[in-house]
């Protein structure tokens, strides 16, 4: 069974196809170089540079790690803290209910835990996963994407994006091929 979108006429990006990392890491800073922001890459495997390339920088989730971690620590200490002085007290060898020292092991812990869940599900969120379908998906040989293909796409809500100037450049930076995806 497959699943087939809508096609609703209207151009998703424009996808030049290339052979190797090289050729789609120069062709991102060019790309970059040209003044398009709307740009997304797809490799086989991590290429090094191309998010520097792509101008790609996005310091949401490691922010939100941190604000996960601070939360995780908070509730850890916080729920010692009450189970030893308010709920259940107890005097064990003459030491002060509320102890940082014994306190820290479980702090650490649920920073460490909860860091590593916020991680997972921001990421997740961020990304707009789980997606079973995307619009690239209909751009000619991009099952390739996963193997031995690389392939930059410009967005058709880049402010610089003009159908026939933006495959008229694309076909100046030496693809295999250059496909214009409906959404």
């Amino acid at each position: 069974m497959s699943y087939d979108a809508p096609s609703s006429g209207a151009t998703y990006a424009m996808v030049a196809e290339f052979g190797s990392a090289e050729a789609l890491l120069d062709a991102a800073e060019k790309t970059s170089q040209e003044g398009y922001r709307r740009t997304e890459a797809y490799t086989p495997f991590p290429v090094h540079g191309l998010s520097d390339a792509l101008r790609f920088h996005d310091v949401r989730v490691p922010w939100l790690i941190l604000v996960g971690g601070l939360c995780g620590g908070f509730f850890g200490y916080t729920l010692q803290w009450y189970t030893a002085t308010i709920d259940y007290p107890l005097n064990v060898g003459g030491k002060p209910f509320n102890s940082l020292p014994s306190f820290f092991p479980v702090t650490y812990e649920c920073t460490i835990l909860w860091s590593a869940l916020t991680a997972f599900f921001s990421v997740w969120a961020l990304n707009g996963l789980p997606r079973p379908y995307h619009s690239i998906f209909n751009t000619p040989g991009f099952d390739r994407a996963s193997k031995d293909r690389f392939f930059l796409a410009i967005e058709s809500n880049d402010p610089k994006f003009d159908s026939e100037g933006t495959r008229e450049f694309m076909l100046g930076l030496n693809p295999v091929a250059v496909s214009e995806v409906e959404e």
